[in-house]
């Protein structure tokens, strides 16, 4: 499995978004311009520019026509894929961080950074079919949590949100009034910094990945914890495969640890576990630093990564991975 190694961007890789035909890879990076590449071969199509600071998340419409993105310059854009044409800037009084496109594509939700005085919030925007008739104004503003919220994703049939970050613990808000609906035990949650979250293919689970060197599964309507996985470092990305059982966990060292010790002491790689047994079946090599970014194709025929060495490594399984027996 030769990886297809990515060189686009100047700066740590922040997150990893396949549209959802498998056909294309959208990546953000601290650098400012988020870039669209071909999912088969990894040649890049273009890039997004009009950003004036780190772009921390994004994602993609189900037709494909429309690119989300948040970015550390308080700002939200909304970007015509095709042409890479800015159509709408949603404008905030803090950096915004995960963004995320509701089932139909009619509605957003986008978190935004506690900053000077100002809490973390969650805010979840109308997104209009016709870019000349978008307007700003929030249909719904959450708040609560403590410290940033890193990922808020849309429940089934965007009945909920459901958010997790810095204190650690899961929460799922109902999206039509805003109430809290459930929040993740302390005993048995995360200890700290949750850093990732994905949904399912079917969105009926969801995984987490933390600072605490664990990730757990969790169940979507109940947040009950399915499962957790355990590695010996801090995990700042997780994927599930939409095909086998399996889970993949990327991450590192902080930033500032990384340069005493060797790149082959193999810290930075790729773990695949079985989502069942809950055990490491595997790992994939290569990147520089610590990877901060995973996303499996939505066939399950290859996966890739970003690291903060500001590479994307695209990888396609041999046929040998589909028949991994434990």
């Amino acid at each position: 499995m030769r990886p297809i190694l990515m060189k686009g961007h100047e700066r740590p890789l922040t997150f990893l978004k396949y549209n959802r035909d498998g056909d294309l890879l959208f990546s953000c990076a601290k650098d400012h311009n988020p870039t669209v590449w071909y999912a088969d071969n990894g040649e890049r199509l273009g890039t997004y520019r009009g950003h004036n600071g780190a772009v921390w998340c994004c994602d993609v419409s189900r037709d494909s026509m429309r690119l989300i993105t948040g970015s550390a310059d308080q700002t939200a854009k909304l970007w015509n894929v095709q042409t890479g044409q800015q159509l709408f800037s949603f404008n905030f009084d803090s950096p915004a961080r995960a963004v995320d496109f509701s089932v139909g594509d009619k509605l957003a939700v986008i978190t935004t950074d506690p900053f000077m005085e100002l809490p973390s919030a969650i805010h979840v925007k109308r997104i209009a079919r016709d870019p000349s008739e978008q307007t700003g104004e929030s249909v719904l503003l959450l708040k609560g949590p403590q410290g940033r919220i890193n990922r808020a994703v849309w429940g089934p049939l965007n009945k909920t949100i459901i958010s997790a970050g810095e204190d650690a613990v899961v929460r799922i808000w109902d999206s039509e009034t805003g109430k809290l609906l459930k929040e993740s035990d302390k005993e048995i949650g995360h200890k700290k910094t949750v850093t990732s979250l994905t949904k399912s293919s079917d969105g009926s689970h969801f995984i987490t990945g933390s600072l605490d060197k664990s990730a757990k599964l969790w169940d979507t309507r109940t947040l009950t914890l399915i499962k957790t996985y355990v590695t010996e470092r801090p995990v700042n990305a997780v994927t599930m495969s939409p095909l086998l059982d399996h889970v993949v966990l990327g991450g590192g060292q902080d930033a500032s640890a990384v340069t005493t010790t060797d790149h082959r002491a193999g810290k930075f790689e790729a773990k695949f576990y079985d989502k069942i047994l809950q055990e490491e079946i595997g790992g994939v090599k290569g990147h520089f630093g610590p990877i901060n970014a995973l996303a499996f194709n939505p066939d399950g025929k290859s996966f890739s990564s970003g690291g903060e060495d500001g590479y994307v490594r695209l990888h396609h399984f041999d046929p040998d991975y589909f028949n991994i027996k434990i």
